[in-house]
Protein backbone atom coordinates (compact mmCIF):
# COMPACT_ATOMS: atom_id res chain seq x y z
CA UNK A 1 0.00 0.00 0.00
CA UNK A 2 1.36 3.50 -1.28
CA UNK A 3 1.11 6.53 1.19
CA UNK A 4 0.89 9.77 -0.04
CA UNK A 5 0.79 13.36 1.85
CA UNK A 6 1.89 16.70 1.33
CA UNK A 7 4.93 17.95 3.76
CA UNK A 8 7.60 20.86 4.13
CA UNK A 9 11.28 20.47 3.26
CA UNK A 10 13.13 22.61 5.21
CA UNK A 11 16.33 24.02 4.19
CA UNK A 12 18.17 25.02 6.94
CA UNK A 13 20.49 27.18 5.11
CA UNK A 14 18.53 29.56 4.13
CA UNK A 15 15.68 28.65 6.75
CA UNK A 16 13.33 28.49 4.05
CA UNK A 17 10.65 25.81 4.22
CA UNK A 18 9.40 24.11 0.37
CA UNK A 19 5.93 22.48 -0.21
CA UNK A 20 6.44 18.34 -1.41
CA UNK A 21 4.71 15.68 -1.75
CA UNK A 22 5.53 12.31 -0.32
CA UNK A 23 4.80 8.89 -1.78
CA UNK A 24 5.91 6.19 0.17
CA UNK A 25 5.93 2.38 -0.74
CA UNK A 26 7.36 -0.49 1.08
CA UNK A 27 10.77 -0.19 -0.20
CA UNK A 28 11.29 3.64 -1.33
CA UNK A 29 10.29 6.78 0.07
CA UNK A 30 10.11 9.14 -2.97
CA UNK A 31 10.58 12.87 -2.79
CA UNK A 32 7.84 15.07 -5.29
CA UNK A 33 8.32 18.23 -6.53
CA UNK A 34 5.64 20.54 -8.67
CA UNK A 35 7.13 21.66 -11.96
CA UNK A 36 5.30 22.61 -15.11
CA UNK A 37 5.93 20.24 -18.18
CA UNK A 38 5.20 20.18 -21.76
CA UNK A 39 2.24 17.35 -22.41
CA UNK A 40 1.75 18.08 -26.20
CA UNK A 41 2.29 20.18 -29.15
CA UNK A 42 5.72 21.01 -28.70
CA UNK A 43 8.91 19.28 -27.46
CA UNK A 44 11.00 22.27 -26.28
CA UNK A 45 11.87 22.41 -22.88
CA UNK A 46 9.13 24.08 -20.46
CA UNK A 47 11.76 25.82 -18.17
CA UNK A 48 11.07 28.75 -20.07
CA UNK A 49 7.93 29.92 -21.14
CA UNK A 50 6.93 33.13 -22.60
CA UNK A 51 2.87 33.73 -23.12
CA UNK A 52 1.31 37.17 -24.39
CA UNK A 53 -2.18 38.46 -22.13
CA UNK A 54 -4.63 40.42 -23.63
CA UNK A 55 -5.76 42.79 -20.57
CA UNK A 56 -9.63 42.63 -20.97
CA UNK A 57 -12.03 45.30 -19.67
CA UNK A 58 -13.53 43.11 -16.75
CA UNK A 59 -10.90 41.24 -15.13
CA UNK A 60 -7.52 42.54 -16.50
CA UNK A 61 -4.94 39.95 -17.01
CA UNK A 62 -6.91 37.89 -14.66
CA UNK A 63 -3.90 37.06 -11.90
CA UNK A 64 -2.70 37.92 -8.54
CA UNK A 65 1.24 37.80 -7.77
CA UNK A 66 3.34 38.04 -4.60
CA UNK A 67 7.14 37.92 -3.74
CA UNK A 68 9.70 40.91 -4.74
CA UNK A 69 13.67 40.95 -4.69
CA UNK A 70 13.28 43.06 -1.36
CA UNK A 71 12.28 39.94 -0.02
CA UNK A 72 15.19 37.45 -1.64
CA UNK A 73 12.45 36.00 -3.90
CA UNK A 74 11.14 36.29 -6.85
CA UNK A 75 8.11 37.58 -8.06
CA UNK A 76 5.40 34.78 -8.43
CA UNK A 77 2.03 34.47 -9.98
CA UNK A 78 -0.16 33.78 -6.74
CA UNK A 79 -3.76 33.45 -8.22
CA UNK A 80 -5.40 32.76 -11.26
CA UNK A 81 -8.80 33.55 -11.79
CA UNK A 82 -11.35 31.83 -13.71
CA UNK A 83 -12.16 32.08 -17.18
CA UNK A 84 -9.66 35.14 -17.20
CA UNK A 85 -6.98 36.40 -19.58
CA UNK A 86 -4.43 33.92 -17.50
CA UNK A 87 -6.37 31.27 -17.15
CA UNK A 88 -7.53 31.26 -20.95
CA UNK A 89 -3.64 30.89 -22.30
CA UNK A 90 -3.53 27.16 -20.63
CA UNK A 91 0.09 28.49 -20.25
CA UNK A 92 0.36 29.81 -16.84
CA UNK A 93 0.04 28.58 -13.33
CA UNK A 94 0.33 29.69 -9.74
CA UNK A 95 3.65 29.07 -8.23
CA UNK A 96 5.33 30.68 -12.26
CA UNK A 97 8.13 33.24 -11.59
CA UNK A 98 7.92 36.47 -13.40
CA UNK A 99 11.29 36.67 -15.36
CA UNK A 100 10.27 39.53 -18.11
CA UNK A 101 7.70 42.10 -19.19
CA UNK A 102 7.45 42.91 -22.65
CA UNK A 103 10.96 42.17 -23.08
CA UNK A 104 12.20 44.10 -19.48
CA UNK A 105 14.15 41.54 -17.12
CA UNK A 106 12.52 41.67 -13.62
CA UNK A 107 14.27 38.92 -11.67
CA UNK A 108 16.13 41.58 -9.43
CA UNK A 109 12.81 43.87 -9.65
CA UNK A 110 11.15 44.78 -6.30
CA UNK A 111 7.17 43.66 -5.88
CA UNK A 112 6.19 47.99 -6.73
CA UNK A 113 8.37 47.88 -9.64
CA UNK A 114 6.67 44.72 -11.21
CA UNK A 115 3.42 45.43 -10.00
CA UNK A 116 3.75 48.93 -11.74
CA UNK A 117 5.33 47.11 -15.07
CA UNK A 118 2.58 44.78 -15.33
CA UNK A 119 -0.57 47.99 -14.70
CA UNK A 120 1.17 50.25 -17.33
CA UNK A 121 2.12 48.25 -19.97
CA UNK A 122 -0.73 48.45 -22.99
CA UNK A 123 -3.36 46.30 -23.67
CA UNK A 124 -1.14 43.30 -24.84
CA UNK A 125 1.37 42.01 -21.83
CA UNK A 126 4.37 39.39 -22.89
CA UNK A 127 5.74 37.86 -20.26
CA UNK A 128 8.19 35.61 -19.46
CA UNK A 129 7.81 32.73 -16.87
CA UNK A 130 9.66 30.29 -15.09
CA UNK A 131 7.83 27.36 -12.76
CA UNK A 132 9.89 28.07 -9.21
CA UNK A 133 10.02 24.12 -7.71
CA UNK A 134 11.19 25.76 -4.68
CA UNK A 135 8.78 28.79 -3.53
CA UNK A 136 9.01 29.31 0.25
CA UNK A 137 6.76 28.56 2.38
CA UNK A 138 5.74 32.01 3.50
CA UNK A 139 4.37 33.04 0.10
CA UNK A 140 1.38 30.36 1.38
CA UNK A 141 0.95 29.69 -2.32
CA UNK A 142 -1.77 26.82 -3.16
CA UNK A 143 -1.17 23.80 -4.35
CA UNK A 144 -4.10 22.52 -6.16
CA UNK A 145 -6.21 23.71 -9.22
CA UNK A 146 -7.16 27.90 -9.41
CA UNK A 147 -9.64 28.41 -7.35
CA UNK A 148 -13.12 30.51 -7.76
CA UNK A 149 -12.02 34.48 -8.60
CA UNK A 150 -12.16 37.05 -5.51
CA UNK A 151 -11.95 40.49 -5.22
CA UNK A 152 -9.51 42.01 -3.07
CA UNK A 153 -6.95 44.55 -4.88
CA UNK A 154 -5.75 46.82 -2.19
CA UNK A 155 -3.76 50.46 -2.47
CA UNK A 156 -0.94 49.24 -1.13
CA UNK A 157 1.40 45.94 -2.31
CA UNK A 158 2.64 43.81 0.13
CA UNK A 159 5.38 41.05 -1.02
CA UNK A 160 3.25 38.25 1.50
CA UNK A 161 -0.35 39.84 0.36
CA UNK A 162 -1.48 39.00 -3.56
CA UNK A 163 -1.54 43.03 -5.95
CA UNK A 164 -4.16 41.71 -7.82
CA UNK A 165 -3.75 42.16 -11.23
CA UNK A 166 -7.43 40.93 -12.72
CA UNK A 167 -8.75 44.78 -12.59
CA UNK A 168 -7.91 46.95 -15.64
CA UNK A 169 -4.48 48.59 -15.71
CA UNK A 170 -4.56 51.68 -18.09
CA UNK A 171 -6.17 50.72 -21.35
CA UNK A 172 -5.99 52.77 -24.54
CA UNK A 173 -7.68 50.48 -26.25
CA UNK A 174 -11.72 51.11 -24.29
CA UNK A 175 -13.00 48.30 -26.56
CA UNK A 176 -13.31 44.87 -25.18
CA UNK A 177 -10.73 42.53 -26.63
CA UNK A 178 -10.69 39.11 -27.57
CA UNK A 179 -9.95 36.60 -24.58
CA UNK A 180 -6.52 34.72 -25.57
CA UNK A 181 -6.99 31.18 -26.14
CA UNK A 182 -4.11 28.79 -26.79
CA UNK A 183 -3.99 27.45 -30.69
CA UNK A 184 -4.05 24.65 -32.19
CA UNK A 185 -0.28 24.49 -32.66
CA UNK A 186 0.82 25.76 -29.65
CA UNK A 187 2.28 23.29 -26.97
CA UNK A 188 -0.13 22.43 -23.69
CA UNK A 189 1.34 22.92 -20.61
CA UNK A 190 0.56 21.13 -17.36
CA UNK A 191 1.36 21.43 -13.40
CA UNK A 192 2.30 17.73 -12.28
CA UNK A 193 4.05 16.66 -9.41
CA UNK A 194 7.19 15.16 -10.39
CA UNK A 195 9.79 12.75 -8.75
CA UNK A 196 12.82 14.44 -7.50
CA UNK A 197 14.64 12.17 -4.78
CA UNK A 198 13.61 8.36 -4.05
CA UNK A 199 15.63 6.99 -0.75
CA UNK A 200 15.75 3.09 -0.13
CA UNK A 201 14.70 2.41 2.76
CA UNK A 202 16.48 -1.12 3.38
CA UNK A 203 18.83 -0.15 6.26
CA UNK A 204 17.75 3.61 6.50
CA UNK A 205 17.74 5.23 9.33
CA UNK A 206 15.51 8.34 10.53
CA UNK A 207 16.68 11.37 12.89
CA UNK A 208 14.43 13.30 14.96
CA UNK A 209 17.74 15.18 16.16
CA UNK A 210 19.80 18.37 15.03
CA UNK A 211 22.68 17.51 13.76
CA UNK A 212 25.11 17.42 16.33
CA UNK A 213 23.11 18.84 18.94
CA UNK A 214 20.53 17.24 21.75
CA UNK A 215 17.68 18.62 20.56
CA UNK A 216 14.71 17.31 18.98
CA UNK A 217 13.07 18.75 15.72
CA UNK A 218 9.33 19.65 16.43
CA UNK A 219 7.15 17.54 14.03
CA UNK A 220 10.50 17.45 11.64
CA UNK A 221 12.59 14.40 11.28
CA UNK A 222 15.19 13.20 8.14
CA UNK A 223 15.71 9.82 6.57
CA UNK A 224 19.34 8.78 5.40
CA UNK A 225 19.45 6.00 3.00
CA UNK A 226 22.54 3.34 3.48
CA UNK A 227 24.77 5.28 1.30
CA UNK A 228 24.20 8.21 3.43
CA UNK A 229 22.35 10.27 1.20
CA UNK A 230 19.12 12.16 3.01
CA UNK A 231 15.79 13.44 2.60
CA UNK A 232 16.37 16.60 3.98
CA UNK A 233 14.25 17.72 6.78
CA UNK A 234 11.00 16.65 6.11
CA UNK A 235 9.12 19.29 8.49
CA UNK A 236 4.65 18.31 8.99
CA UNK A 237 2.12 20.88 9.54
CA UNK A 238 0.53 18.58 13.14
CA UNK A 239 2.57 16.86 15.41
CA UNK A 240 -0.15 14.04 14.43
CA UNK A 241 0.95 13.91 10.90
CA UNK A 242 4.85 14.09 12.45
CA UNK A 243 3.90 11.24 14.42
CA UNK A 244 1.77 9.34 11.56
CA UNK A 245 4.46 9.59 8.83
CA UNK A 246 7.38 8.54 11.11
CA UNK A 247 5.70 5.10 11.98
CA UNK A 248 4.94 4.50 8.74
CA UNK A 249 8.34 4.65 7.72
CA UNK A 250 9.90 3.32 10.39
CA UNK A 251 7.21 0.42 10.32
CA UNK A 252 8.53 -0.22 6.60
CA UNK A 253 11.93 0.15 7.31
CA UNK A 254 11.63 -2.53 10.20
CA UNK A 255 9.88 -5.10 7.82
CA UNK A 256 12.93 -4.78 4.69
CA UNK A 257 15.16 -5.26 7.77
CA UNK A 258 13.47 -8.43 9.03
CA UNK A 259 13.66 -9.27 5.10
CA UNK A 260 17.34 -8.57 5.44
CA UNK A 261 17.84 -11.02 8.73
CA UNK A 262 16.05 -14.13 6.67
CA UNK A 263 18.14 -13.73 3.69
CA UNK A 264 21.40 -13.29 6.06
CA UNK A 265 19.95 -16.29 8.45
CA UNK A 266 19.76 -18.73 5.01
CA UNK A 267 23.49 -18.13 5.04
CA UNK A 268 24.36 -19.36 8.74
CA UNK A 269 24.03 -22.26 10.97
CA UNK A 270 21.28 -22.72 13.70
CA UNK A 271 23.86 -21.63 16.52
CA UNK A 272 24.62 -18.22 14.16
CA UNK A 273 21.11 -17.01 13.42
CA UNK A 274 20.22 -12.95 13.19
CA UNK A 275 18.14 -12.61 16.51
CA UNK A 276 17.45 -8.76 15.58
CA UNK A 277 19.41 -5.95 14.73
CA UNK A 278 18.62 -1.84 13.58
CA UNK A 279 19.95 1.48 13.99
CA UNK A 280 20.31 3.46 17.22
CA UNK A 281 22.05 6.37 18.61
CA UNK A 282 25.33 6.00 20.57
CA UNK A 283 26.08 8.40 23.49
CA UNK A 284 29.80 9.08 22.84
CA UNK A 285 31.99 8.49 25.81
CA UNK A 286 33.23 11.74 27.63
CA UNK A 287 30.88 13.79 25.89
CA UNK A 288 30.24 17.09 26.94
CA UNK A 289 27.38 19.19 27.85
CA UNK A 290 25.80 19.19 24.57
CA UNK A 291 25.17 15.16 24.67
CA UNK A 292 26.47 13.99 21.20
CA UNK A 293 25.28 10.86 20.01
CA UNK A 294 26.39 9.11 16.73
CA UNK A 295 24.43 6.41 14.70
CA UNK A 296 25.71 3.00 15.34
CA UNK A 297 24.40 -0.73 13.73
CA UNK A 298 23.33 -3.21 16.61
CA UNK A 299 22.79 -6.91 15.85
CA UNK A 300 22.06 -9.61 18.04
CA UNK A 301 24.00 -12.88 16.38
CA UNK A 302 24.23 -15.76 17.59
CA UNK A 303 26.72 -16.16 20.50
CA UNK A 304 27.74 -12.63 19.95
CA UNK A 305 26.30 -8.67 20.37
CA UNK A 306 28.03 -6.49 17.86
CA UNK A 307 28.58 -2.38 17.72
CA UNK A 308 29.09 -1.70 13.69
CA UNK A 309 29.12 1.72 12.58
CA UNK A 310 27.75 0.63 8.86
CA UNK A 311 25.82 -2.40 8.28
CA UNK A 312 27.20 -5.58 7.66
CA UNK A 313 25.82 -6.34 3.94
CA UNK A 314 28.07 -9.11 2.93
CA UNK A 315 29.13 -12.17 5.05
CA UNK A 316 32.86 -10.81 5.71
CA UNK A 317 30.96 -7.79 7.17
CA UNK A 318 30.37 -9.75 10.20
CA UNK A 319 34.26 -9.23 11.58
CA UNK A 320 34.55 -5.76 10.55
CA UNK A 321 32.56 -4.75 13.87
CA UNK A 322 34.01 -1.97 16.22
CA UNK A 323 33.11 -4.04 19.09
CA UNK A 324 32.07 -7.72 19.47
CA UNK A 325 30.83 -9.00 23.20
CA UNK A 326 29.48 -12.84 24.41
CA UNK A 327 25.83 -12.21 25.03
CA UNK A 328 26.23 -14.30 28.19
CA UNK A 329 28.35 -11.52 29.75
CA UNK A 330 26.68 -8.16 29.05
CA UNK A 331 23.76 -6.69 30.90
CA UNK A 332 20.70 -5.21 29.15
CA UNK A 333 19.09 -2.07 30.85
CA UNK A 334 16.19 0.31 30.02
CA UNK A 335 16.93 3.98 31.53
CA UNK A 336 14.50 6.25 30.46
CA UNK A 337 11.23 5.91 28.97
CA UNK A 338 8.70 9.10 27.60
CA UNK A 339 5.25 8.66 29.18
CA UNK A 340 3.49 12.02 28.18
CA UNK A 341 3.87 15.68 27.89
CA UNK A 342 5.93 16.40 31.01
CA UNK A 343 6.91 12.73 32.46
CA UNK A 344 9.60 10.89 32.29
CA UNK A 345 9.87 7.48 33.53
CA UNK A 346 12.94 6.42 34.69
CA UNK A 347 13.79 2.80 34.81
CA UNK A 348 16.16 2.56 37.47
CA UNK A 349 13.34 3.51 39.98
CA UNK A 350 11.26 0.95 39.86
CA UNK A 351 13.89 -1.68 39.37
CA UNK A 352 16.28 -0.15 42.26
CA UNK A 353 19.31 -0.96 40.01
CA UNK A 354 22.08 1.46 40.20
CA UNK A 355 22.61 4.11 37.93
CA UNK A 356 25.47 4.67 36.24
CA UNK A 357 24.68 7.62 33.64
CA UNK A 358 23.50 10.79 34.68
CA UNK A 359 20.17 11.49 32.68
CA UNK A 360 20.48 15.15 32.22
CA UNK A 361 20.52 14.81 28.31
CA UNK A 362 16.61 15.25 27.18
CA UNK A 363 16.32 11.63 24.95
CA UNK A 364 13.45 9.57 25.52
CA UNK A 365 14.24 5.82 25.09
CA UNK A 366 17.20 4.94 26.64
CA UNK A 367 19.22 2.12 27.07
CA UNK A 368 22.30 0.27 28.27
CA UNK A 369 24.45 -1.97 27.42
CA UNK A 370 27.15 -3.00 30.26
CA UNK A 371 29.83 -4.94 29.03
CA UNK A 372 32.92 -6.58 30.56
CA UNK A 373 35.70 -4.92 33.10
CA UNK A 374 32.44 -2.31 33.97
CA UNK A 375 32.31 -0.72 31.20
CA UNK A 376 28.46 0.82 29.04
CA UNK A 377 27.21 1.62 26.08
CA UNK A 378 24.43 4.05 26.09
CA UNK A 379 21.91 3.95 23.68
CA UNK A 380 18.86 5.61 22.38
CA UNK A 381 16.05 4.78 19.40
CA UNK A 382 13.37 7.00 18.02
CA UNK A 383 10.03 5.32 19.07
CA UNK A 384 9.14 3.67 21.83
CA UNK A 385 8.42 0.37 20.40
CA UNK A 386 11.65 0.15 19.04
CA UNK A 387 12.62 0.14 22.57
CA UNK A 388 10.42 -2.62 23.47
CA UNK A 389 11.75 -4.54 20.56
CA UNK A 390 15.33 -4.30 21.98
CA UNK A 391 14.50 -5.38 25.14
CA UNK A 392 12.56 -8.08 23.73
CA UNK A 393 15.61 -9.45 21.48
CA UNK A 394 18.64 -8.93 24.05
CA UNK A 395 16.12 -11.06 26.27
CA UNK A 396 15.71 -13.95 23.80
CA UNK A 397 19.32 -13.94 22.52
CA UNK A 398 20.79 -14.60 25.67
CA UNK A 399 18.42 -17.42 26.57
CA UNK A 400 19.36 -19.05 23.63
CA UNK A 401 23.17 -18.38 24.55
CA UNK A 402 22.87 -20.12 27.70
CA UNK A 403 20.64 -23.08 26.45
CA UNK A 404 23.06 -23.25 23.57
CA UNK A 405 26.21 -23.27 25.89
CA UNK A 406 25.17 -25.02 28.84
CA UNK A 407 28.12 -23.88 31.13
CA UNK A 408 30.85 -20.94 31.69
CA UNK A 409 33.45 -21.44 33.07
CA UNK A 410 36.35 -18.70 34.55
CA UNK A 411 39.59 -19.04 36.28
CA UNK A 412 39.74 -17.28 39.89
CA UNK A 413 41.70 -17.34 43.00
CA UNK A 414 41.10 -17.20 46.62
CA UNK A 415 43.56 -17.01 49.31
CA UNK A 416 46.76 -17.82 47.15
CA UNK A 417 44.76 -21.21 45.00
CA UNK A 418 44.25 -20.70 41.39
CA UNK A 419 40.67 -22.05 41.08
CA UNK A 420 37.54 -22.65 38.48
CA UNK A 421 34.32 -21.34 38.66
CA UNK A 422 31.75 -23.10 36.59
CA UNK A 423 27.87 -21.61 36.28
CA UNK A 424 25.97 -24.32 35.00
CA UNK A 425 22.45 -24.23 33.28
CA UNK A 426 21.42 -27.83 34.99
CA UNK A 427 23.73 -28.04 38.00
CA UNK A 428 23.72 -24.16 38.97
CA UNK A 429 27.57 -23.13 40.43
CA UNK A 430 30.45 -25.54 40.80
CA UNK A 431 33.81 -24.04 42.36
CA UNK A 432 36.80 -26.98 41.92
CA UNK A 433 40.60 -26.74 41.84
CA UNK A 434 41.96 -25.84 38.45
CA UNK A 435 44.96 -28.44 38.97
CA UNK A 436 43.50 -31.93 40.84
CA UNK A 437 39.67 -31.04 39.01
CA UNK A 438 38.45 -31.87 42.79
CA UNK A 439 34.64 -30.26 43.26
CA UNK A 440 35.34 -27.74 46.32
CA UNK A 441 31.62 -26.78 46.95
CA UNK A 442 28.54 -26.88 44.64
CA UNK A 443 25.11 -25.32 45.16
CA UNK A 444 21.85 -24.92 43.14
CA UNK A 445 20.48 -21.64 41.53
CA UNK A 446 17.61 -21.17 44.28
CA UNK A 447 20.31 -22.08 46.71
CA UNK A 448 22.16 -18.19 45.96
CA UNK A 449 20.24 -15.98 49.02
CA UNK A 450 22.33 -12.55 47.92
CA UNK A 451 26.10 -11.20 46.58
CA UNK A 452 28.02 -8.28 47.38
CA UNK A 453 31.24 -7.10 45.44
CA UNK A 454 34.25 -4.20 45.80
CA UNK A 455 33.07 -3.03 42.62
CA UNK A 456 36.74 -4.47 41.13
CA UNK A 457 37.85 -7.88 41.11
CA UNK A 458 36.49 -9.87 44.63
CA UNK A 459 32.56 -10.51 45.11
CA UNK A 460 31.25 -12.95 48.36
CA UNK A 461 28.36 -15.06 47.06
CA UNK A 462 25.96 -15.98 49.84
CA UNK A 463 24.49 -19.64 49.71
CA UNK A 464 21.98 -21.23 51.51
CA UNK A 465 22.65 -25.00 53.26
CA UNK A 466 20.31 -27.41 52.24
CA UNK A 467 20.55 -29.20 55.03
CA UNK A 468 21.41 -26.56 57.76
CA UNK A 469 19.42 -23.94 56.77
CA UNK A 470 22.68 -21.51 57.42
CA UNK A 471 23.92 -18.90 55.00
CA UNK A 472 27.46 -20.08 53.62
CA UNK A 473 29.63 -17.24 52.42
CA UNK A 474 31.59 -18.01 49.18
CA UNK A 475 34.59 -15.23 48.40
CA UNK A 476 36.23 -15.67 44.87
CA UNK A 477 38.16 -13.36 42.95
CA UNK A 478 37.98 -12.92 39.46
CA UNK A 479 40.02 -10.36 36.56
CA UNK A 480 37.39 -9.18 35.35
CA UNK A 481 34.70 -9.54 37.94
CA UNK A 482 31.44 -7.85 35.89
CA UNK A 483 32.09 -10.09 32.92
CA UNK A 484 30.99 -12.88 35.59
CA UNK A 485 28.21 -11.49 37.51
CA UNK A 486 26.64 -10.46 34.25
CA UNK A 487 26.48 -14.18 33.42
CA UNK A 488 24.93 -15.52 36.44
CA UNK A 489 22.19 -13.11 36.19
CA UNK A 490 22.05 -14.44 32.55
CA UNK A 491 21.83 -17.63 33.84
CA UNK A 492 19.65 -17.12 36.66
CA UNK A 493 17.44 -15.18 34.26
CA UNK A 494 17.61 -17.95 31.75
CA UNK A 495 16.84 -20.53 34.58
CA UNK A 496 13.72 -18.45 35.59
CA UNK A 497 12.08 -18.03 31.82
CA UNK A 498 12.45 -21.86 31.54
CA UNK A 499 10.15 -22.28 34.28
CA UNK A 500 7.99 -19.28 34.11
CA UNK A 501 8.21 -17.40 31.22
CA UNK A 502 5.04 -15.44 32.13
CA UNK A 503 6.69 -13.90 34.90
CA UNK A 504 9.76 -13.00 32.66
CA UNK A 505 7.28 -11.24 30.37
CA UNK A 506 5.71 -9.36 33.38
CA UNK A 507 9.27 -7.33 34.31
CA UNK A 508 9.29 -6.18 30.82
CA UNK A 509 9.93 -2.36 31.90
CA UNK A 510 9.20 -1.26 28.07
CA UNK A 511 6.57 -3.25 26.76
CA UNK A 512 4.25 -2.74 29.97
CA UNK A 513 4.81 1.14 30.05
CA UNK A 514 5.06 1.55 25.98
CA UNK A 515 1.88 -0.34 25.07
CA UNK A 516 -0.47 1.22 27.98
CA UNK A 517 -0.13 4.53 27.06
Amino acid sequence: QTKTGIALLYDEVSENAYDIRLKLTKEVLTIQKQDVICVSGSDHSANHRTVTLRRQPVGGLGLSIKGGAEHKVPVVISKIFKDQAAEQTGMLFIGDAIKQVNGINVESATHEEVVHLLRNAGDEVTITVQYLREAPSFLKLPLGSPGPSSDHSSGTSSPLFDSGLHLNGNSTNTAPSSPSSPTANEPKYEKRWLDTLSVPLSMARISRYKTGTDKLRSNAFEVLALDGVSTGILQFYTAQESADWLRAMSTNISDLTLQNMKMANKCCSPSDQVIHMGWVNERLEGADSSQLYKFKFLALKGSSFYIFSTPPVSTLDWVRAEKIYNLCEVLFKIHKLWLGDDCWLQANLYLGIHQDFDLEDQRPYCFSVMVGHGKSHYFNVELGSELAVWEKSFQRAIFLEVQRTGSKTYMCSWQGDTLCFTVDFALGFTCFDSKTKNVLWRFKFSQLKGSSDDGKTRVKLLFQNLDTKQIETKELEFQDLTAVLHCIHSFIAAKVASVDPVFIDSQSIARKYMYTN
